[in-house]
């Protein structure tokens, strides 16, 4: 089974790609929550497990927490990783 991991600092347009953004700045948002991740995760078909009490090791600082997407066999990161930024753009439409 693959887990994969998704900090909401992949998908914040805030963020640049040396502060850790994995996504263009066109399917971004500001400020990511894990909730609206975790949502999108499942629009694209994946189970997904929230864990709030966990830092990004590159903003240590603050508690954003993470999704953990499990039984995504067939998806590469990347391709993940677009798929959930363009459902949260959606969800904030």
């Amino acid at each position: 089974m693959v887990e994969n991991v998704i900090w909401p600092a992949y998908l914040d347009a805030d963020c640049t790609r040396r502060e850790g953004r994995r996504v263009p700045t066109e399917l971004a948002v500001p400020d990511p929550t894990v909730d609206e991740i975790a949502k999108a995760v499942q629009q694209v078909g994946y189970d997904a497990v929230i864990e709030r009490d966990v830092a990004y090791p590159r903003e240590n600082w603050t508690d954003r927490g993470r999704v953990l997407v499990q039984n995504a066999d067939d998806a590469g990161k990347s391709d993940l990783l677009q798929a959930v930024g363009a459902y949260v753009a959606a969800l904030r439409e």
